[in-house]
């Protein structure tokens, strides 16, 4: 992530219009935001780490690999407001929404983001990282990020990063979905029925989706969706400025709700197998090549990660074994 952010840099100066360079931070918007974590709604009582009343956690089915980190997440949805599911697949959130993500590395809390939308259109989102001071009492706003914080190796993305790959679909929730919230949550969080239960969805679908295939299927293609689908799909909004990880849409990586009948009619199985991925052969696979290296411009995923995911290759590797 340095030699990313080192190289985005030197293009941005010499004036290239290269995918891998995102937008500066708008200090005008993240400016909106508060300057501590403690005055964004999150806690009740910060140093005790006791929830809002109106906050409730959520964990997403399959996760976005973060070089290991712990993560927690929590959601806001203003009091009575709907989100609009009319698209299953793109959720659009109602103005007033906060999501936050808090990642501990080693049991040391490092930072917590916050998405907040203030608009009514899909894009009227902002980002802010707030990274956690060594007491422990408070976090403090990072719009311009950070390198191996809190004496971590984790690096802290600044705003204009996070659209990299929440910018990638509508509903800029990523891990907050139909198919993520299907699978029910543990005590204490909320999932797809409770939500359906308190009234929270325009047009709630009348089943749960249902990922095919065996467990091996179910937790690759799962894999996938969580991994590459914000940025390889095809509907991938437009973007207003840079490329910023906006790629070719001839693969998809999507977990599609009306795409569910069989794990040949998943958008991964159309698009990818046969291309990215070889059936049967893992080793000629470039999905299991990108995924098992790290290196500017030779890695996948492509940001905020260092490390590879050993047991995801593991696992892509005995799927696409599973093929022959």
């Amino acid at each position: 992530m340095r030699a990313l952010a080192l190289a985005g840099l030197s293009i941005a100066v010499a004036g290239c219009d290269r995918y891998w360079v995102c937008e500066a931070d708008d200090p005008g918007r993240t400016g909106e935001l508060p300057g501590r974590l403690s005055e964004t709604g999150l806690f009740a009582d910060t140093a005790a780490r006791a929830l809002a009343p109106e906050v409730v956690p959520y964990a997403p089915r399959f996760a976005l690999w973060s070089d290991g980190a712990e993560k927690q997440r929590w959601i806001a949805l203003p009091p009575g407001a709907q989100i609009d599911t009319a698209n299953m697949d793109e959720w659009s959130f109602p103005s007033g929404t906060k999501l936050w993500k808090q990642f501990s590395v080693d049991g040391v809390e490092v930072e917590t983001r916050l998405l907040e939308k203030r608009g009514p259109a899909d894009d009227d989102w902002i980002a802010l990282a707030y990274v956690w001071q060594p007491d422990g009492l408070d976090a403090v706003a990072a719009p311009l990020g950070g390198i191996d914080v809190a004496g971590t190796d984790h690096d802290v993305p600044a705003s204009g990063e996070c659209f990299a790959c929440h910018g990638g679909r509508r509903s800029f929730a990523l891990g907050f979905s139909a198919i993520q919230l299907a699978a029910p949550a543990r005590p204490g969080e909320i999932d797809l029925a409770e939500l359906v239960a308190q009234g929270r969805l325009t047009a709630p679908a009348a089943t749960a989706p249902v990922v095919p295939g065996d467990a091996t299927q179910v937790a690759a293609l799962g894999y996938l969706h969580a991994n590459c689908s914000h940025c390889h799909n095809q509907a991938r909004p437009e973007h207003r400025g840079a490329r910023c990880f906006d790629p070719k849409k001839r693969y998809d990586f999507t977990l599609a709700v009306g795409s569910l009948a069989s794990v040949e009619d998943t958008p991964t199985y159309r698009t990818v197998v046969g291309k990215a991925i070889e059936p049967g052969d893992p080793d000629g696979s470039e999905v299991v090549s990108l995924m098992g290296q790290r290196g500017f411009l030779d890695q996948m995923p492509p940001l905020a990660t260092e490390k590879v995911d050993t047991t995801a290759v593991a696992l892509i590797r005995a799927w696409i074994e599973e093929m022959r």
